[in-house]
């Protein structure tokens, strides 16, 4: 995978935040079509985050498929395909966090799946990066509305 992250990563802006950004290790994924690291130290203005440790984890993972779908063939009378098949990639960020004071950590479970039709990776790139570009911006224009969401229940 070209998939990569440089460190430290400028986080996006959050209610309470000042200039957040998470310092990288590259860590061992929990499996082979994926590449893992966890946060291993946080600059600006976060008060409150932890980093990563055993009990109270703080990683980003990417994954691929295991086996890419491919298209089938289109049926002889009509051209057209009937099924197209989804090969799904994921970013996968998990946070240990406090349930209620002076109980374990649980884990929150971001997770953003991108299903893209087989065969689109080769017939329409431009439009996959464009989604894929739209997906990012808007994640990042958000990144404080969603953090305050996630607190507070308002959409």
């Amino acid at each position: 995978m070209t998939m990569s992250l440089t460190t430290p990563v400028t986080g996006g802006a959050q209610t309470g935040f000042t200039a957040p950004t998470q310092t990288l290790t590259v860590d061992q994924a929990p499996d082979v079509n994926q590449k893992q690291w966890a946060v291993t130290a946080l600059g600006g203005t976060q008060a409150g985050v932890t980093v990563h440790t055993v009990a109270c984890p703080f990683t980003v993972t990417v994954s691929k498929p295991k086996a890419f779908k491919v298209l089938g063939k289109p049926n002889p009378v009509t051209g057209l395909v009937k099924d197209v098949p989804m090969n799904q990639y994921k970013v996968i960020v998990r946070k240990g966090v406090l349930p209620l004071a002076a109980q374990p950590y649980a884990v929150a479970l971001f997770v953003c799946t991108l299903s893209v039709p087989a065969g689109s990776d080769t017939a329409d790139a431009p439009n996959l990066r464009g989604a894929c570009s739209l997906l990012v911006g808007a994640l990042n224009q958000l990144s404080a509305g969603i953090g305050d969401t996630t607190v507070a229940g308002i959409l």
